[in-house]
């Protein structure tokens, strides 16, 4: 079963390899990349190749069928 992370937006979007550092999945770019490259990487349940893919608020990001990063938007107060 996979770890499930939840990451909230502070901005409209966040590229792919921010979000994979941003959480600590990935300690730096280039493992990211590296990530992408390999075909690692799911955005809702399709292999994604984008390196700069903008994510948005509803976004489900997997990595390796182990961590599932679900994104949200901050409600501004």
């Amino acid at each position: 079963m996979a770890e499930e992370i939840a990451f909230s937006l502070r901005t409209p979007h966040i590229d792919l390899l921010q979000l994979l550092k941003a959480t600590g999945l990935c300690a730096t770019g280039g493992e990211a990349k590296w990530a992408v490259e390999e075909e690692r990487v799911l955005v809702n349940g399709e292999t994604e190749l984008r390196k700069r893919r903008k994510l948005r608020d509803g976004d489900v990001i997997d990595l390796d069928g182990e961590f599932l990063v679900r994104i949200s938007s901050v409600n501004p107060t």
